[in-house]
């Protein structure tokens, strides 16, 4: 079976979460398969590896999942984006908004060297916000974004078009 099949049928549909009218794609059974996993870092390590990175960058909380196996697949440092509090150096932050609100992203202000190419991973790409933040703080940084990592992409969002300003470089492993 090919790697996208696999993961949309690991992929468990919640109705109503985390409110009425959403379907939430959990991808916690992916988890369970060990190989699966595997191969979704090798996934990720093939569509990348061609390219000069230095880093692996990503979003809490899902996004470190992956994001910790691709850095162990390029041999880079991980380095984690965190919401507001949950990093115990000094950081810098970012502050986006929501369709409910805002919410805040930290990393810590030593993480990368200036120049430091990066991919920005996360398991999901909906509207693209934290991603976007994710890159802003990359950027305040003087680092580049080098491209974005998602296991998942949900089209009808529009998330690719937010997250294009940052990098055009974006594979998603299956799209909704």
């Amino acid at each position: 079976m090919q790697l996208e099949a696999r993961i949309k049928s690991a992929i468990r549909d919640i109705p109503d979460f985390p409110q009425p009218g959403i379907l939430f794609k959990d991808i916690t059974p992916i988890l369970q398969d060990a190989i699966l996993c595997n191969d979704i870092a090798e996934a990720f390590h093939e569509s990348f590896k061609k390219q000069k990175i230095d880093a692996i960058v990503g979003i809490e909380s899902r996004g470190f999942l992956f994001g910790m196996l691709m850095a162990q697949k390029f041999g880079l440092p991980f380095i984690p984006v965190r919401k507001k509090g949950k990093l115990p150096a000094k950081t810098i932050s970012f502050e986006y908004q929501l369709e409910y609100g805002s919410a805040t992203v930290e990393i810590h202000n030593d993480a990368l060297p200036a120049g430091s190419s990066v991919i920005i991973h996360d398991d999901l790409l909906a509207t693209g916000g934290t991603a976007c933040a994710a890159a802003e703080l990359v950027k305040r940084l003087d680092c580049k974004v080098a491209g974005f990592a998602f296991v998942v992409s949900l089209d009808f969002l529009n998330g690719r078009k937010s997250v294009e300003q940052h990098s055009s470089n974006i594979v998603s492993l299956i799209n909704y």
